[in-house]
């Protein structure tokens, strides 16, 4: 699979207003993680993962306790999934994750992003079975078959595994996520993780180039700067 995974855009905190809001989206995606699955990290693997990611992107403590006092209290915002499909700057297909309050206007304003930056909005479906929905988890090491092996004796479904400069990673269904994590977490103690995520990997990729460039990064940022807006995945080649 290569490390296409490494090739998504991230909410990169360049500012005071830019970390404000990846510690909000962090914010909102523990409180609803720990709401549906439970508040103990170590009962919940997927908080646990999503708490040491943020720890990694140097969310504080108190964003992260915040959200889990909320998600303890039981009351507060009703959040739900939303994803929209589309076509981006260039043709390349674009996936946007988010979690909202209020649907119709996440909708509308994912929309705008879409037209402003000439492009195409789809229909749930349109591009996402283009994607493959992977658990990743990389870690340093050099023993492909050992973690192979600790994998299949869990009985994991494995996508594939990589090695590559000192560091291994594991491909997985995202169904399989918190099995193949604490298989390894038990089978190789003091484990680090590298990367710890849930992701839409492309298939394939399209070049963008030109002026779609410019068109793309701007499609990117406006994406970014929406509150509601938690992932954006696509499979554009620049």
């Amino acid at each position: 699979m290569g490390r296409a995974y490494q090739n998504r855009k991230d909410s990169m905190a360049k500012t005071a207003a830019a970390k404000t809001r990846v510690y909000s989206k962090y914010g909102r995606e523990i409180y609803v993680t720990a709401k549906s699955g439970g508040t103990d990290p170590d009962a919940n693997l997927a908080l646990r993962g999503l708490i040491d990611r943020a720890k990694k992107d140097q969310v504080p403590t108190h964003v992260i306790e915040k959200a889990l006092d909320k998600a303890r209290g039981g009351a507060g915002e009703d959040f739900s999934a939303a994803r929209y499909e589309g076509f981006g700057p260039g043709n390349c297909m674009v996936i946007v994750d988010c979690l909202t309050d209020n649907p119709n206007r996440t909708f509308g304003d994912v929309r705008v992003c879409f037209t402003k930056t000439k492009s195409k909005i789809g229909t749930p479906g349109s591009v996402s079975h283009m994607f493959d929905h992977c658990a990743i988890l990389a870690f340093k090491g050099d023993d492909e078959d050992a973690v192979l092996e600790a994998l299949m004796e869990a009985d994991v479904d494995v996508t594939d595994i990589e090695q590559e400069d000192g560091l291994i990673t594991v491909f997985a269904p995202n169904t399989e996520y918190a099995k193949a994590k604490q298989a390894l977490t038990a089978a190789f103690e003091g484990l680090e993780f590298e990367v710890d995520d849930i992701q839409f990997l492309p298939q394939t990729t399209t070049p963008v180039q030109g002026e779609d460039v410019e068109m793309f990064e701007k499609f990117l940022d406006m994406l970014n700067d929406l509150d509601d807006v938690q992932n954006v995945y696509h499979n554009a080649e620049l």
